[in-house]
């Protein structure tokens, strides 16, 4: 008699299964749609963003703040069908969008695309009205991850994000520390017109896309001490900075339009806006990227001048920074800021150091 439970199967049997599967699952690739369909995470450029970040909930968070959880999912079932009001992140999300169309155009079998996540720690019953919103204006996202009031970072690596784009500074912080990309984002003051056909990005060089290293010389030591490292190490890789993977994702797809001949027409163009000198700490900087083959479409070193001004004529979708004056500064000439909150600049405020609270 044999020993083997009514529901164990042999391994013939097993394997005959796997042709029943691969099958199965050929069949569900194969299904065609008018709505495009996500990318298979392993090809895409994944950007997951909160809800608070796509869209504008702060009458919604104040609901929660003063009124506790239940009354807000209250609130948001009873509104479920008015949209929200578009967010610091939606342009963003929308140049994305477009990029996307002009790939599928050169590429139309292609995965390597953007792939947009809603990630949130809403409730799942507030997932409705967050639905109906992104029908509303016409958003592709289709992948959700609601947590229920739990922290979502644990779900970054499995969905494997190139950038997480928060409200909350202290989820952007540990994200960070997990290795993925992140920044806090912030409605700027004014509105700005922004480029429908073009994505736009501006990055900060050190404690962005570079490490700290130089910034801590600057702080610790002065300008003279910083120009004299950085000139002696001229030929040294800077190490990389936390951004340094998500504008290796955007060169990724960059090319892709380069490889068509498309390179005067790539609807993906990158900005390093640097507090720097050209002459006295520039080369560093550029044969850094130079060594890790990557490109910036422009370079701009300000020699300490303010960043407002210039992004203002850059109009980016997305400006990221690690020190809080600059985004700052760029919010109140209508710059959609993100703050990387990275390296000893964290430390201090407007040049000077942060004294730590006094316990009593």
């Amino acid at each position: 008699m044999s020993d083997m439970k009514p529901n164990e199967s042999t391994p013939a049997e097993e394997s005959a299964d796997e042709p029943d599967w691969a099958a199965a699952k050929a069949h569900y690739e194969n299904l065609k749609s008018k709505i495009p369909r996500p990318p298979k995470p392993r090809y895409a450029v994944t950007i997951a963003v909160s809800s608070r970040t796509l869209f504008d909930m702060v009458e919604e968070r104040k609901i929660y703040q003063e009124q506790g959880l239940e009354k807000y999912v209250s609130y948001q079932v009873e509104h479920e069908n008015e949209p929200l009001k578009p967010g610091a992140a939606f342009p963003f999300v929308k140049s994305l969008m477009a990029v996307n169309d002009r790939l599928r155009e050169l590429y139309p079998d292609s995965e390597e695309l953007f792939d947009i996540v809603l990630m949130t720690n809403n409730h799942a019953q507030v997932g409705v009205r967050l639905i109906n919103s992104i029908n509303h204006y016409g958003l592709l996202v289709e992948r959700f991850c609601m947590t229920g009031g739990k922290s979502p970072i644990g779900y970054l690596k499995a969905y494997m994000t190139n950038l997480y784009l928060s409200k909350d500074s202290d989820k952007v912080t540990e994200a960070i520390d997990e290795g993925i990309a992140a920044a806090t984002m912030f409605m700027p003051q004014t509105e700005t017109q922004l480029s429908d056909t073009e994505l736009r990005v501006a990055f900060d060089g050190d404690a962005v896309l570079f490490s700290d290293e130089s910034e801590i010389i600057v702080k610790e030591h002065g300008l003279d001490t910083f120009f004299e490292h950085e000139k002696k190490f001229e030929n040294k890789p800077l190490a990389q900075g936390p951004l340094k993977c998500f504008l290796e994702a955007l060169g990724k797809l960059q090319r892709k339009f380069y490889a068509k001949n498309e390179r005067l027409n790539c609807p993906i163009r990158t900005f390093l806006v640097t507090a720097r000198s050209a002459a006295s700490s520039g080369a560093r900087v550029l044969k850094t990227l130079r060594s890790w083959g990557l490109e910036i479409d422009e370079a701009l070193f300000l020699a300490g001048a303010p960043k407002g001004p210039l992004l203002q004529k850059i109009k980016p979708h997305i400006f990221f920074d690690d020190q809080m004056f600059h985004i700052e500064g760029a919010n109140e000439l209508g710059t959609i800021s993100a703050h990387v909150p990275y390296g000893i600049g964290q430390k201090y405020h407007r040049g000077k150091l942060i004294e730590p609270e006094k316990k009593e």
